[in-house]
């Protein structure tokens, strides 16, 4: 008889069995490694059986709870948000399906319909790409700016830093833009890779700046999130 894991991610609880991924032959090493994990991950159990598209909805969720980010009625922002495992829960946590908040999302990616949330398929990147968010909120400054956004890997650590990176830099001047006072910013960045000049950036323009690295993250992860709050809106 096996027993069950605990309910709760990384709770206490005897251990289920570990799942084993064998190679197959058109299957590379690294995505049969892939595979094992997510099978072997007890945040992608979870999610499955709460209806959330991704694990890293555990990710925001554990951040949240603990910084008091999202309230009914604000005016939130999902940069990256395929597949909508952040979208999901600001949703519900700032009761956009019911009308009291808002929610805009946006991904390269296409990204199935959320209640609550108002998603465009686009990148970012794009120079059209903010107008038509800011269209979203119907010329209101938003209370909060996410972003998850990440280039695909390479496998060559100084690329990835400087492509993820640029990604936040982007994202960090959007947020600057569009936030309205005491507004804040959540943003993906690699451990030991957050450059001074943007950080520099961020405590002239928020009150608090701390990095944090939520429990959902995998251990063995460089991934680590930036969390500036107490925007100080100029002008």
């Amino acid at each position: 008889m096996v027993s069950k894991k605990s309910d709760r991610p990384g709770g206490r609880g005897t251990r289920a069995l570990k799942v084993r991924v064998r190679t197959a032959k058109k299957r590379r090493l690294s995505s049969t490694l892939w595979l094992q994990r997510q099978l072997n991950d007890p945040y992608v159990a979870q999610a499955k059986r709460e209806g959330f598209r991704s694990r890293a909805a555990f990710k925001l969720s554990e951040i949240d709870e603990k910084y008091g980010l999202l309230q009914p009625g604000q005016a939130i922002i999902d940069l990256g948000a395929a597949p909508g495992g952040w979208s999901q829960v600001a949703a519900d946590r700032v009761k956009s399906a019911d009308g009291h908040g808002t929610v805009a999302a946006i991904d390269i990616s296409e990204m199935g319909a959320i209640p609550g949330v108002n998603v465009i398929h686009a990148d970012f990147m794009a120079d059209d790409a903010p107008r038509r968010i800011i269209e979203l909120l119907g010329g209101r400054k938003a209370d909060g700016v996410l972003s998850d956004m990440a280039a695909p890997a390479t496998g060559h650590r100084h690329t990835d830093h400087l492509r993820i990176m640029g990604l936040c830099e982007a994202a960090l001047d959007f947020a600057v833009e569009i936030l309205g006072p005491g507004g804040f910013f959540l943003c993906k960045v690699l451990q030991g890779g957050t450059e001074r000049a943007m950080l520099d950036i961020m405590k002239r323009s928020f009150a608090t700046v701390r990095h944090v690295k939520p429990k959902a993250s995998r251990a063995d992860s460089a991934e680590l999130y930036v969390l500036a709050t107490g925007f100080r809106a100029s002008g």
